[in-house]
This record gives C-alpha cells, sequence and structure tokens, in this order.
C-alpha cells in the first residue's frame, strides 16, 4: 500500500490534469504558450506577497497573476512594441521583482525549489480541496463559453458578427489560464505549469482527429503523466513535478512515431 502523502498527491494531480487538458488545446489553438509562461513567472511574485503578508497563496497568486494580465492588455494599447516583447518584458520582470522581495523577506523561510518546481508530494487536503473545488468552478466556466472563444479561435470576425462577444470570453479565459495556474502552483512550481498546460495537449493534437478528441485525450493523457511521474518519483527519487513534465515529454515524443492517421487539426 502506498502512504497517504502518495495518494493525496495522486488525487491533486489527476485533478490538475483534468483542468489543464481543455485549457491547455485552447492555449495551443490560439499560439498563446508564452502568455501562460508569462502568467507563471508572475506567480512567484504572488507566492512572495502571500508569504510577506500572511495571505492564502492561492489567491495571492491569483491577484498578482491577473493584474499582470490586465497590464498586458493595457500596455497593448498605449505602446507600440510587438506582443512577444511585452511578454517578455512581464515575465521576467516579475519573475525578478519577485527574487528580489525574497532576499528582503529574509525572517521567511523560504523554499525557492519548492515554489520554482513544485512539491506535489506535499499536498494537504486543504490542497486537494482547493484543486477540485477550484477546478470544477474553471470547468464549469469554461464550458459555458466554450461555443464562443472556440467560435472566435476559429475565427474572431465570425465571431463578432455572430454576437457571441468574443472580448468578453476571452477577458474571462485569462482569468481562467490564472486561475488554474493559481491552484497549481504549489504542485508543479513556477516554471513548469506551462509545461503541464502545453505537453499533453501537444500529444493530444498528434494523435487526434477532431477538436473535441483533442480535449479527451489531452485530459488523458495529463492523467498519466501525472501517474508515470509520481511512480517513477518516488521510485528513482527524483523532484515530482520535473518527473511529470518529463513523462509528459516521453509519450509527447512517442505520439511523434510515424502511423498512418488523418488530422484536421493539421495545419
Amino acid at each position: 500500500m502506498f502512504d497517504d502523502f502518495f495518494i493525496r498527491a495522486l488525487i491533486a494531480g489527476i485533478g490538475i490534469a483534468i483542468v489543464t487538458g481543455p485549457l491547455g488545446c485552447l492555449v495551443i489553438w490560439r499560439r498563446l504558450s508564452y502568455f501562460g509562461d508569462t502568467l507563471s513567472h508572475s506567480a512567484l511574485l504572488g507566492v512572495t506577497l502571500a508569504y510577506a503578508f500572511s495571505i492564502n497563496i492561492s489567491l495571492s497568486v491569483f491577484i498578482i497573476s491577473g493584474i499582470v494580465a490586465l497590464t498586458l492588455l493595457s500596455l497593448q494599447k498605449r505602446t507600440k512594441l510587438a506582443g512577444d516583447s511585452l511578454l517578455g518584458l512581464l515575465a521576467h520582470s516579475t519573475l525578478a521583482i519577485g527574487l528580489v522581495l525574497i532576499g528582503f523577506l529574509s525572517s521567511i523561510r523560504f523554499d525557492l525549489m519548492g515554489l520554482l518546481f513544485g512539491d506535489i508530494l506535499a499536498v494537504t487536503i486543504e490542497d486537494i480541496f482547493i484543486i477540485w473545488f477550484g477546478g470544477l468552478i474553471i470547468l464549469g466556466i469554461l464550458y459555458y463559453i466554450w461555443k464562443s472563444i472556440f467560435a472566435a479561435t476559429v475565427n474572431y470576425d465570425l465571431a463578432a458578427a455572430e454576437g457571441m462577444k468574443p472580448d468578453v470570453s476571452n477577458f474571462i479565459f485569462t482569468l481562467l489560464l490564472v486561475g488554474v495556474i493559481a491552484i497549481s502552483l504549489k504542485m508543479i512550481g513556477a516554471l513548469l505549469i506551462t509545461g503541464l498546460l502545453l505537453i499533453p495537449a501537444a500529444t493530444a493534437r498528434s494523435l487526434s482527429n477532431n477538436p473535441f478528441q483533442m480535449v479527451i485525450l489531452s485530459i488523458l493523457i495529463g492523467i498519466v503523466s501525472v501517474m508515470i511521474g509520481l511512480f517513477s518519483s518516488l521510485e528513482f527519487n527524483t523532484a515530482s513535478g520535473p518527473s511529470i513534465i518529463v513523462a509528459g515529454l516521453v509519450l509527447f515524443i512517442l505520439s511523434l512515431i510515424p502511423f498512418k492517421r488523418s488530422s484536421a487539426l493539421q495545419r
């Protein structure tokens, strides 16, 4: 039998994989991988402020990452810089500010490696509740806006003409990304969250024939990655978060083995 901490890690990891699956597909379809990376980098600043002011980490990360997302939208309108330049500026700036603040808070003990790369084996019952309850809310909202956000992904102008309010859906989708980063930071780490969003979805894209199939496969591949990563972490005494990402990478490489398929998603 496995110890309680391992069972908790499995439950938490599976919950995260279920949420990151459909969101990851949208991130890939909409080419927002760098945007997700920027939000995850800003999460470290949120964690630092949570420790400094003794507030809930997930709430602090959600607030800071949300501010960063809104700042990006504002800068896109106020400057002539390209989107990728703004993303790079915000990603590295928020990460650096977070690390500098950690240096000032010498009276508070930080597990920096845990913040950057996660420690899913240290999850508590409270963490599991946050993941599953928050995840269900995120999935419920995503289901509600799915038609609009998917239509805007395919053809923004057509979605607007049909009265689907793609701008509102895009804003809500941004907040959902912020939310999934906030609930999964402790388990996967600030530098690896984007990997769990992207790698299962990228693997599913190689194997699927339609969007619905890609979403389902992305969830299943994410769950398998979590399970393989956790078992290998326990067996070989490696870091749990990176082990999950490596497991996902192996599955992605295996998905590239040539076989006959016809994918509507390939471009």
